[in-house]
């Protein structure tokens, strides 16, 4: 049960209030995972950005399975199998690529033009579905539900081969 697994990874494209640009983030996203794009909305107003509340101004896609595993050892492998220590946090790691033509296999697109994106991987443990399920719901310990961060580094590098960077 104490066996660490990826839950979830999750790519974002936040763009603003451009709509060609967030129709174009959507079709990379596609063309990334195959998967369908969601926008996202603003949850609060930006008058200096001209964003309001409830406007869309981004793309996000959500992987699970093996579709998400492959993809976060192909977008490891766009950040040069390197994270940063502060990407590191409480049972996820976060990162971003700067331009999608980082990725191998992938040319440009000029309709889509320069975008990058965030990538959020979740891990979890077996057993921490117990907490969140709908019926008969318990309480699971805080030792099973926190990963710690050394064990989050030697499960990236056993199973991912990304190496997180030392703090200078």
């Amino acid at each position: 049960m104490r066996e660490i697994r990826l839950d979830k990874v999750v790519l974002n494209i936040g763009i603003g209030n451009n709509d060609q640009k967030i129709d174009n983030a959507r079709a990379l996203l596609n063309k990334l995972t195959g998967r369908q794009a969601a926008h996202t909305v603003a949850k609060k107003r930006f008058p200096e950005f001209g964003i309001r509340k409830g406007q869309v101004i981004g793309a996000v896609v959500t992987l699970r399975g093996r579709q998400a595993s492959e993809f976060l050892k192909s977008a490891l492998d766009a950040a040069n199998n390197t994270v940063q220590p502060g990407a590191l946090a409480n049972n996820s790691i976060n990162f971003g690529i700067k331009e999608y033509i980082e990725f191998s296999g992938v040319k440009y697109d000029p309709k889509i033009g320069m975008l990058g994106l965030n990538i959020n991987a979740s891990f979890a443990r077996r057993g921490v579905r117990v907490a969140t399920r709908k019926r008969r719901n318990s309480s699971v310990d805080e030792k099973h539900r926190r990963i710690p961060g050394d064990e989050l580094r030697a499960y990236l590098e056993k199973n991912f081969g990304a190496k997180v960077a030392e703090r200078e």
